[in-house]
């Protein structure tokens, strides 16, 4: 029996798929032709357009070219599951050039348009990518085109609670109401609307999801023995889209659940107990994809306590899981968060380096190091991560925020594609090296911004943050203006050309904006300490977490350099190492990230650093109040409800960027004692 289609809950958002965008297949004659439950997925979601526009769908099984005495050319959309080896193997070069369970072929020769893959996964995308191609999938003809994802693995990271935290709430760092998949300490009760997650998350690529949060208190530590039913129920409800489900556990979870009295890596009673707790995960759950581990960081336990190393706790983990196809995703959030701020030596941005470089060929093969994109932790401005080009040896996963903690916590628009395509294309070795999408051999993950909202991000144009990750993990040197402009065409089917101009307007610039209202050149961190939102321009100066700008009468940014300061501008290979030492060749959206310089430091505009401070914080308040406006107009051709969420969250930034602008403004113009050469109202 084919899957039937997600039916959402009374006005919740069906975000990157309306019903409109399957008018192209459901009005069409479509061949679904193989077996498995995946399949049966595709033919669900054909049946269910064909129902709605008047098409028909018809059922082969056989796997191989042709449905028993119906010619292809009968059909106009042929999705064909192809078994390699004994009758009806498929010989077409392309397809043999797209191996893997997650490839296709996409074609169209004598009016018909056809998918073909491999593996079941490759069928449902293919299908996806028909859905986003829409009227064009069937228009002419087409020579067959490969298509297969760059990463093995593309994970969002839900930092979800089980129970409601204290502090945390529902969901930690979560903008977007309460955790899709938990409610009252249980999973939630119909999982109808985690299954149309699964859906969602399909059709832009991802492929795994990790349920609970990175920091496991008490609740979410259960999970792994005496409450895994409550995992295998969700995991039941993502299947069907070919959603792996993936769990977060505590280190020390031997000794919180009742096991051996350490959790030392080497000790033979431990390793035996995760052994057999993993063994007992995979009974619930066949497909598991494997654990999320926070470990020695910020609190969270980890092998530090008994002498051992990084890599001796990740392969305890892995020795677990090998046997069932397992990974561990091991987080490289690792650093002092009890720092001594007057110490200028210390500095967390060299800390992952530092604990993890020297490590490099030590790990399992199924142990990745989940590595953030930049050495601080997700702000709107960092270099790249050394790390992403310093282990080699070791499967590396890069690690992004979709959940807009230090980037407007979901109450400001900053579509983030721009941030993460620069990440992605950076090559660590230089310019002949491999850019990093390249070197992420462990996959990409990102921190989910989903909740229980009815626009699932909390502000509705926060939805194109989610669905950007998505298809560059699929591929990452993707151009994101281009991957945006499939979400609007999704999303608002059918657009007027005025709508779909004002959403490009008011998204495609928003990441620099958002950056020009807070924090600049690179300095990061001015934010309100504990929630993150909103200015604090001294909130983490004089803290043990080791976020400073030392701004002082003289200058501001943080000298590291390896000349004269803390040495983290060593820790990238030749090219960049030079680049970044000196202020002179040091790029100027990252100058005191690196470097301590007078408030008169003349940048590569021929502004002051200083005068950049007033004129950027200025600039980003003129163009939210622009991005307003332009919202304002589009009322007519957006769904009201939309609208008036959108409109609302704009209040709120316009007036947050003016609060930014006047507090940063009037820090830095009592700092330096210099005025704004353009005479402009500081405060």
């Amino acid at each position: 029996m084919p899957i039937t289609v997600p039916v959402l809950p009374a006005g919740v958002d069906p975000a990157w798929l309306p019903r409109e965008v399957w008018r192209p297949l459901g009005s069409r004659r479509t061949l679904v032709d193989g077996s498995g439950p995946l399949v049966e997925t595709v033919h669900g979601e054909v049946a269910a357009g064909c129902a709605r526009y008047g098409g028909a769908v018809v059922r082969g099984t056989r796997g191989a070219r042709g449905a028993p005495g119906v010619p292809d050319g009968s059909y106009d959309l042929v999705l064909r599951l192809v078994h390699h080896g004994g009758a009806g193997r498929h010989t077409d070069p392309a397809l043999l050039a797209s191996p893997g369970e997650e490839g296709f072929v996409h074609e169209r020769s004598g009016g018909t348009t056809t998918v073909t893959a491999s593996g079941q996964r490759g069928l449902l995308y293919g299908l996806f990518h028909v859905v986003r191609l829409g009227e064009d999938a069937f228009r002419g003809d087409r020579a067959p085109e490969a298509h297969r994802p760059a990463t093995e693995l593309r994970m969002l990271d839900h930092w979800d609670n089980v129970a409601v935290h204290p502090v945390m709430g529902q969901v930690e760092r979560g903008y977007a109401g309460g955790s899709l998949f938990w409610r009252d300490g249980s999973a939630v009760a119909d999982l109808e609307r985690v299954r149309g997650y699964g859906r969602l998350l399909a059709a832009c690529g991802i492929n795994a999801v990790s349920v609970n949060n990175v920091n496991v208190h008490e609740a979410e530590a259960h999970l792994l023995t005496d409450r895994v039913g409550d995992v295998a129920r969700i995991a039941d409800a993502l299947r069907p889209y070919g959603v792996r489900t993936h769990l977060s556990v505590n280190f020390a979870s031997p000794v919180l659940l009742g096991g051996p009295a350490c959790a030392d890596p080497l000790d033979a009673a431990v390793r035996e107990w995760w052994a057999e707790a993993v063994r007992g995960v995979y009974a619930a759950v066949p497909d598991f994809g494997g654990f999320v581990v926070k470990a020695d960081s910020e609190g969270q336990p980890g092998p530090f306590t008994y002498g051992r190393s990084h890599a001796d706790g990740a392969n305890m983990l892995a020795a677990a899981l090998a046997p069932h196809g397992g990974t561990v995703h091991w987080r490289a959030f690792v650093y002092d968060h009890r720092q001594d701020w007057r110490d200028r030596s210390s500095d967390r941005a060299r800390a992952a380096y530092d604990h993890f470089a020297t490590l490099d060929g030590e790990f399992a093969d199924n142990a990745v190091l989940q590595v953030k994109h930049g050495p601080m932790d997700f702000q709107v401005r960092e270099p790249v991560s050394p790390v992403l080009g310093a282990l080699p040896r070791t499967r590396v996963a890069v690690e992004v925020q979709a959940t807009q903690e230090y980037t407007g916590q979901q109450r400001h628009v900053c579509w983030l594609g721009p941030m993460w395509s620069e990440v992605l294309r950076f090559r660590p070795g230089g310019e002949h090296g491999s850019a990093v999408g390249a070197l992420a051999r462990g996959g990409m993950v990102a921190v989910s911004n989903v909740g229980d909202d009815p626009f699932w991000t909390g502000h509705p144009l926060a939805q194109a943050n989610l669905y950007t990750f998505g298809r560059l993990s699929w591929q990452p040197d993707a151009e994101p203006r281009r991957i945006l402009d499939e979400w609007i065409a999704l999303t608002f089917p059918s657009a007027a050309d005025r709508l779909v101009d004002g959403l490009r307007t008011v998204l495609h610039g928003s990441w620099r904006t958002y950056e020009k209202y807070t924090a600049p050149l690179g300095v990061g961190f001015m934010v309100q300490p504990g929630h993150h939102y909103g200015p604090g321009v001294d909130g983490y100066e004089y803290s043990p977490w080791g976020t400073y700008h030392f701004a002082d009468r003289d200058g501001i940014g943080v000298d590291r350099s390896a000349a004269t300061g803390t040495g983290y501008a060593a820790q990238y290979s030749g090219p960049w190492a030079e680049l970044y030492e000196s202020p002179g060749s040091c790029p100027d959206e990252l100058l005191l990230f690196f470097h301590h310089v007078p408030y008169g430091h003349v940048l590569s505009s021929g502004r002051t650093v200083v005068q950049h401070i007033y004129d950027t914080h200025f600039e980003g308040v003129a163009e939210v109040e622009e991005a307003r406006r332009v919202w304002a107009g589009l009322a007519d051709l957006v769904e009201p409800a939309r609208h008036a969420r959108v409109a609302e969250r704009y209040e709120e930034q316009v007036r947050c960027a003016r609060e930014w602008r006047d507090q940063v403004n009037s820090y830095f113009l009592r700092k330096s004692g210099v005025a704004d050469e353009r005479g402009r109202t500081i405060y």
